[in-house]
């Protein structure tokens, strides 16, 4: 009886000890199961408000590939995920409300802009937010899915051939007298002194579509020499990139078309802390190069009286020129690269590759800045660079192989030999 006694007593022990176990296992797992919901309620942010603050606050990712190739932290901001699909969203935002603010540019107003394609879409895309329209002048030998996606948006799009800054018939020239001819006719309309009748204006003129009648004036965007493009990578661009990297990085590149951003970034980092590394990479027949590093403002081609077609001869675009912008001239830099066609076309198919990353040709060419930024300042580093826009406006020129096979492009390299990394 004792022996029966003391296994009842024991089974009476056990399953004491097992119902106090499930008990405190129970109740440790609500707690637990509380705690996260409570750090995920914590965590949850509120509905942005409308597409304009959709924009911003992009993510800072990791580069595999390049990082475990140069032993480099190289880290991409991805602003291919800003809602207008690039980093222009921000320079066009910026833009437009600093135009409101001064009353330069009106509710109903046209703003038009001379652009190779992403801030043209960009302001597309913020300008009805606005409750503006816009025109676009844009050249006529940048990717055709550019026009497409800007007659998409409802803006006015015309096309005209690639010639000189100085040519009155440059596109950005022509934008610039296009906001002129608005304003022109708004101050007709207000005075009484013109009828518009059908489109037409009493001399006989025909308006475009986006300046008629009920035109509020125009407003010329001028992103290669309006310092609000500057003023939206100091105070937004440059701050993220801080805040993000915790602080801590070593350098930082990236092409210039415009400048407002390696211009914006560099000098916002270059305050922070003046030991961060700041370094310009330029594409093929841009004068900057030899500007940052010579400190005179020629090509290759322009010195042996080569002078091309356009401008700049690449085939990356929205990056290089051939002049000084008011934004490239805030830029705090401490050097310059030179990369290629060949480098960036290859680049973008070994991220596509090897990372999953579709990226626009000059988001590419900084990649290659990275990689030669890495090269000079050796392992261990942390290296920032900006992923500019998707691949996605880049299929008739930059990832069509028979526009590259025609111009000696295509890709071939199996990893980053075409940097010299083995």
């Amino acid at each position: 009886m004792a022996l029966v006694r003391t296994t009842a007593g024991g089974a009476i022990v056990t399953v004491v000890s097992m119902s106090i176990a499930l008990l405190s296992y129970i109740f440790w797992n609500y707690g637990s199961n509380k705690k996260i919901h409570s750090t995920r309620n914590k965590k949850k942010r509120q509905p942005r408000n409308g597409l304009v603050d959709a924009i911003g606050n992009t993510p800072l990712i990791r580069i595999n590939s390049l990082s475990d190739a140069t032993g480099c932290e190289i880290l991409g901001k991805c602003e291919f995920l800003n809602p207008g699909g690039s980093v222009k969203d921000r320079v066009a935002v910026k833009i437009i409300e600093e135009a409101l603010k001064s009353g330069q540019l009106a509710h109903g107003g046209v703003v038009t802009e001379g652009s190779a394609g992403s801030t043209a879409i960009s302001l597309a895309t913020v300008a009805p937010a606005y409750g503006c329209k816009c025109h676009v002048v844009i050249p006529d030998d940048v990717a055709i899915e550019k026009s497409q996606i800007l007659e998409a948006l409802g803006a006015t799009v015309e096309r005209v051939r690639p010639v000189s800054i100085t040519h009155r018939d440059h596109y950005v020239n022509v934008a610039k007298r296009r906001a002129l001819g608005a304003n022109e006719l708004a101050s007709k309309l207000r005075n009484k002194d013109q009828e518009i009748v059908n489109g037409y204006g009493s001399d006989g003129e025909k308006q475009g579509s986006v300046i008629s009648s009920y035109c509020s004036g125009g407003f010329f965007a001028d992103q290669f020499e309006n310092l609000a493009n500057f003023r939206a990578h100091y105070e937004g661009t440059g701050p993220e990139i801080w805040e993000q990297s915790g602080a801590s990085l070593d350098a930082f590149v990236a092409a210039a078309g415009t400048g407002g951003t390696v211009a914006g970034v560099s000098k916002f980092l270059k305050e922070k802390n003046p030991n961060i590394k700041c370094f310009l990479i330029d594409p093929p027949g841009s004068g900057l190069f030899n500007k940052v590093t010579r400190g005179v403002m020629y090509t290759k081609e322009e010195a042996e009286g080569k002078r091309l077609k356009n401008p700049f001869d690449t085939i990356t675009e929205g990056i290089g020129i051939n002049r000084l912008t008011e934004n490239f001239m805030m830029a705090k830099l401490d050097g310059a690269f030179r990369g290629t066609d060949k480098e960036a076309v290859e680049m973008s198919r070994y991220l596509l590759k090897n990372d999953g990353l579709f990226l626009g040709s000059s988001s590419a060419m900084n990649c290659v800045g990275a990689v030669k930024v890495a090269e000079l300042i050796g392992p261990a580093h942390t290296i920032i660079t900006i992923l500019c826009d998707s691949g996605m406006r880049h299929l008739s020129k930059f990832y069509d192989s028979e526009y590259l096979s025609q111009h000696g492009l295509t890709p071939t390299a199996t990893g980053l030999e075409f940097l010299g990394i083995k």
